[in-house]
C-alpha cells in the first residue's frame, strides 16, 4: 500500500481489494440513520443514543448525567454536527465521584426523551438509572460510553409523540450486544404500554435482545433478535423458528419491522462489519392481529416492567411507517461505517488529493463508498465509481477514510491539499 504521484492525480492503494456495488443512492453529505429514514419517507419519531448523533445536521444534546457527590447534572452533546458524543465533558464533570444517566435525550424533536422507569405490573419500585462510567468503547477512534444495563436499571417514557398506536406500522432498531446478555424479560427497547402494565397480547411491539426461550426461540442457545409483543417473546410465528439465529458479536445491530396487518419482520447482523441478515418475514404469532400498540417507550424492561434482563445499549431509533430492505441495508451500512470498536490507531497508508476537483483514484474496478471522517468525528459517504471518488466539496485537511466492504477494514489517512 502507498502513494504515487500523477498529473492532477493522487493514487491510493487499499488492502481490502475490489468491493462490489452497494444498492443504495448517493450520498455525499453527512447523514446518520435518521437521514436515511427520512429521505426513504419513514422519518425517525424517536432516536436515542449516548455514542453519536443520529442526524447529520443534529447539534443538540445526547445524554444527561447526574454526579453522585452533589446531584447536579449535565448535558452532554456532541463534538460537532453530525458527529460523536463529547465524552470529555462526562469525564471532566464525573471526576472523583459516581455519576449516573439520567436522561437520554430524543434526537428527532419529538420530545420522547427517557429517564428512569417508574414502577409497574411486574416491579412496583421505579428502576434503577445506569451508571455513566460502566460502557467505555471506541468508535471511531473516538472514546465514547454506551449504556450498560444490569438487572433492576431501565428506562421509559409514557407520554410520547408520534409513535406508533393500534396497527400502525413502525420500524425499530437498536445496537446492543451479543456478550453481555441473560435470559431475564426483558431487554426490550421499542413500543410498549402506556400504563406500565400488562394489557394483553399485542399491546407492545419492541425489539427483544436475549436468551428467553419459554415463548419462543431461534435455533441454538441464543441470543436472538426477538419481538416483544407481550404476553410472548417470539423469533417468528411458531415455538421454534430455526431461521433465527444466533447473534454473537460484541455489536449487534437487531431489528423489527412491524408492519400493518398480519406481518412483521426481524433482522439482524454484526453491527461492526457486514449486512443484515432476515431472521423472519411473515406472518404474526396466532393472537396477535390486529395489533393494539399504546405507544410508550421502553429500554431495557418489558412492558409490565419486568426489569430482570440485562444488555448493553449503544444507539436505537423508531420510524412512523415499515422500511423496506433497501432502506433497511442503508442504515446497517450506516451504523457499521460509525466504526463500533473501531480505533484510529491502525491508520497506515496515507493518499493526498491535490487536485482543485478534489479527485480521488482507487484501484481501478473499486466501487461502493468510500466513508471519510473529518477530525470531529463527523462521518461523510462518498459513491466510488469506476475507481474514482469525488471529493471537491471537502475543505482542505486531515481526514480519515475507508471503503466499506463488510469486512472491518482499518482507516487510511486522506490529506486534501489543494
Amino acid at each position: 500500500m502507498g502513494t504515487g504521484t500523477l498529473p492532477n492525480k493522487a493514487i491510493w492503494m487499499l488492502a481490502v481489494g475490489v468491493i462490489g456495488t452497494l444498492a443504495c443512492p448517493a450520498r455525499t453529505a453527512a447523514e446518520g440513520p435518521c437521514d436515511i429514514y427520512q429521505t426513504a419517507g419513514t422519518p425517525c419519531v424517536a432516536a436515542h443514543s449516548t455514542v453519536r448523533a443520529l442526524y447529520g445536521a443534529y447539534t443538540g444534546h445526547l445524554y444527561q448525567v447526574k454526579r453522585g457527590s452533589d446531584s447536579t447534572t449535565k448535558d452532554i452533546g456532541v463534538l460537532a454536527a453530525g458527529g460523536f458524543a463529547n465524552s470529555a465533558t462526562q469525564d471532566s464533570f464525573c471526576t472523583g465521584t459516581t455519576c449516573t444517566i439520567s436522561i437520554i435525550y430524543d434526537q428527532s424533536g419529538k420530545g420522547n426523551n427517557l429517564t428512569s422507569a417508574p414502577g409497574g405490573g411486574a416491579k412496583a419500585a421505579a428502576d434503577l438509572r445506569a451508571t455513566a462510567t460502566a460502557l467505555k468503547l471506541n468508535a471511531s477512534g473516538h472514546m465514547v460510553y454506551g449504556v450498560h444495563i444490569p438487572a433492576g436499571v431501565g428506562y421509559r417514557v409514557d407520554k410520547t409523540t408520534g409513535i406508533a398506536t393500534g396497527d400502525q406500522a413502525e420500524t425499530e432498531y437498536m445496537v446492543t450486544s451479543g456478550t453481555y446478555v441473560n435470559s431475564g424479560c426483558c431487554f426490550d427497547y421499542g413500543n410498549a404500554e402506556t400504563d406500565n402494565h400488562d394489557d394483553g397480547s399485542a399491546t407492545m411491539e419492541a425489539v427483544y435482545f436475549g436468551t428467553e426461550a419459554y415463548w419462543g426461540k431461534g435455533s441454538g442457545n441464543g441470543p436472538w433478535v426477538m419481538a416483544d409483543l407481550e404476553n410472548g417473546l417470539w423469533a417468528g410465528s411458531a415455538t421454534v423458528t430455526s431461521s433465527n439465529t444466533p447473534l454473537t458479536s460484541t455489536y449487534v445491530t437487531a431489528m423489527v419491522r412491524g408492519n400493518s396487518g398480519n406481518s412483521f419482520a426481524l433482522k439482524g447482523g454484526n453491527a461492526a462489519m457486514g449486512t443484515l441478515t432476515t431472521m423472519w418475514n411473515g406472518a404474526r404469532p396466532s393472537g396477535y392481529t390486529p395489533m393494539k400498540k399504546q405507544g410508550a417507550i421502553i429500554l431495557g424492561i418489558g412492558g409490565d416492567n419486568s426489569n430482570g434482563a440485562q444488555g448493553n445499549f449503544f444507539e436505537g431509533a423508531m420510524t412512523t411507517g415499515s422500511t423496506t430492505d433497501a432502506t433497511d441495508n442503508a442504515v446497517q451500512a450506516n451504523i457499521v461505517a460509525a466504526g463500533y470498536g473501531s480505533a484510529t490507531s491502525s491508520i497506515t497508508d496515507r493518499a493526498e488529493v491535490s487536485t482543485p476537483e478534489g479527485l480521488l483514484v482507487l484501484p481501478a474496478n473499486a466501487s461502493g463508498r468510500l466513508q471519510v471522517v473529518d477530525a470531529q468525528g463527523r462521518s461523510r459517504f462518498v459513491d466510488v465509481v469506476a475507481g474514482q471518488a469525488q471529493l471537491g466539496q471537502l475543505p482542505v485537511g486531515l481526514y480519515h477514510a475507508r471503503l466499506l466492504d463488510g469486512s472491518a477494514q482499518g482507516f487510511q489517512k486522506l490529506l486534501i491539499l489543494r
